[in-house]
């Protein structure tokens, strides 16, 4: 099953998977080129301060080996001189493991950048299993990481020994010479071997920051279910919201359904369209549309609002005007105004007539509805005239 599973895995990773890896502690690392950084700092620094380092290595040795009779005879003067020589090294030991530190944090960051996360410190309790443990160590990648280490330490072990050994007459030589020359000498000779180290390091370095991102994009790859199963995770169950939009919807319904009885007019399309208005000249600046709905609903709206006794009006172009551009408890748009404010005029003329304080009005007058607001409406295709 995991050799099908790998074999499944074709597809480049996702920005979502990459990032969710990074989040896990997962990112591209090369060791190989934190070494050589951090051996050609300290190399840089032994070259740059050659001379200084000289002349405090003949102080030391010459402050070191430097006794007389008082001192031999105080039992306490061995610490004190230890401890002397201690500090004198750390003056110089210190900034130069810090630098080559620096150095390698920096050439590690340049390949997978910072990433800071705790996750990798959680304990994960399912690693203990022995059997488990025993695949991963004798996994491909294992395998691969172990033959390039120990191919990398013969290499560098050869070249120490094949150098210590063209050199051999010279490190001997030293020991005929001055303390002083000696050590400049010495210095001389181990910068050359320095130096092949530092190529033989650069040469894995090469060869080791490109593999690591091979492995790593492989190892980031994706099937075609785990790229389903993304897609799902990022746009959510399909299902789940589906049945929250109907339930939007029926609680939005059910919420105008019961602002129709408060409303002052219903304009309707005779059966398509329908559209509750209430206007409040206290409190509105313009009539605000509290529920609208078309086909089943409008009649849902109309039957409604004829049980509470609200005016039903058939205006068909106003109807669809309101219903293609009103939203819902908000104001209608501008451009309707006119239209709107003479259905409104109709119908409180209506109802004073009805109670006898004004004579019945006459048929609603023509709408004042701009043709570009009706859904319906076809332009006129301008005539092309021919000579």
């Amino acid at each position: 099953m995991a050799d099908q599973s790998s074999q499944d895995r074709t597809l480049p990773a996702t920005p979502r998977k990459l990032s969710k890896a990074r989040a896990d502690g997962q990112v591209v690392r090369s060791r190989d080129r934190g070494h050589f950084v951090a051996i050609a700092a300290g190399g840089t620094l032994l070259v740059a301060f050659a001379p200084q380092l000289v002349d405090w290595l003949k102080q030391t040795l010459s402050q070191g080996l430097r006794f007389d009779g008082g001192a031999v005879r105080n039992p306490e003067f061995m610490g004190e001189r230890l401890g002397e020589m201690t500090v004198r090294m750390l003056w110089v030991v210190l900034p130069a493991g810090f630098a080559m530190m620096a150095a390698s944090v920096v050439a590690t960051l340049a390949i997978g950048g910072w990433n800071w996360t705790l996750k990798p410190l959680i304990p994960k309790f399912g690693k203990l299993n022995p059997l488990t443990g025993l695949v991963g160590i004798v996994s491909k990648d294992k395998l691969v990481d172990a033959l390039k280490a120990c191919l990398l330490a013969l290499i560098l072990g050869g070249i120490g020994a094949l150098y210590f050994r063209s050199h051999l007459d010279e490190f001997a030589g030293l020991l005929a010479l001055p303390l002083p020359t000696a050590i400049a000498r010495a210095a001389q000779v181990m910068l050359g071997g320095l130096g092949l180290l530092l190529l033989a390091l650069a040469l894995f370095a090469l060869i080791d920051v490109p593999w690591q991102l091979h492995r790593h994009a492989v190892r980031m790859k994706m099937s075609h279910q785990e790229l389903k199963q993304e897609h799902k995770e990022a746009e959510g169950n399909q299902e789940v919201k589906a049945k929250v939009k109907a339930r939007m919807r029926e609680t939005v319904k059910r919420r105008m359904l019961a602002a129709v009885p408060k409303a002052d007019l219903i304009v309707m399309n005779p059966t398509h369209y329908a559209v509750a208005l209430k206007y409040d000249d206290q409190k509105m600046g313009a009539p605000r549309v509290v529920a609208k709905g078309a086909d089943l609903l409008a009649l849902k709206i109309r039957d409604l609002a004829k049980d509470s006794k609200v005016p039903v009006l058939q205006a068909p172009v106003l109807a669809r005007a309101l219903y293609a551009h009103a939203e819902l408890d908000r104001e209608i748009p501008a451009a309707l105004f006119a239209a709107v404010a003479q259905v409104l005029a109709y119908v409180y003329q209506l109802r004073a007539a009805l109670a006898g304080r004004v004579a019945m009005p006459a048929a609603l007058p023509e709408l004042n509805v701009p043709a570009e607001l009706d859904p319906h409406h076809k332009p006129v295709p301008d005539m092309e005239v021919y000579e």
